[in-house]
């Protein structure tokens, strides 16, 4: 199977405000390839682009976020096979991530990699999740 870019339908309002950043920052939000589904990092804003100061709210977004990309493909959050998480301030940040995430992420869980990190793409933003997906048959 060839790589094949998700298309993101048009009028859907988790994405149709960050299209112009795939393109100036030459990224697609997801790839379908090899029987998998790969997951750009997904940052805890809300559609409009602003950040929720609390983390667990910018967790929650990150999440919807990759729910609504995974949805798009015609999978859930059980589809996932192996996650990624970046935390600025880990040390303080990770309890609240670690609520919600129980909230969203249910047994079997996905493997996953909580990195912590200096900084993400904006200075307001504390969490980024990157997931990957098995494809259903």
């Amino acid at each position: 199977m060839a790589s094949e870019v998700l298309e993101i339908p048009a009028g859907n309002q988790m994405f149709d405000g960050y299209r112009a950043a795939f393109e100036t920052y030459g990224f697609s939000p997801a790839v379908k390839s090899r029987g998998f589904l790969f997951i750009s990092g997904q940052v805890g804003a809300r559609p409009d682009g602003s950040a929720p100061d609390s983390v667990a709210e910018q967790t929650e977004w990150a999440l919807k976020r990759v729910a609504e990309l995974l949805r798009i493909a015609g999978l859930d959050l059980t589809d996932l096979v192996d996650v990624t998480s970046y935390h600025v301030d880990i040390e303080t940040t990770l309890p609240e991530f670690m609520a919600v995430k129980k909230k969203f992420i249910q047994s079997p869980y996905p493997a996953w990699s909580i990195i912590g990190t200096s900084g993400l793409s904006r200075p307001e933003l504390k969490v980024e999740i990157r997931a990957v997906a098995a494809l259903r048959d």
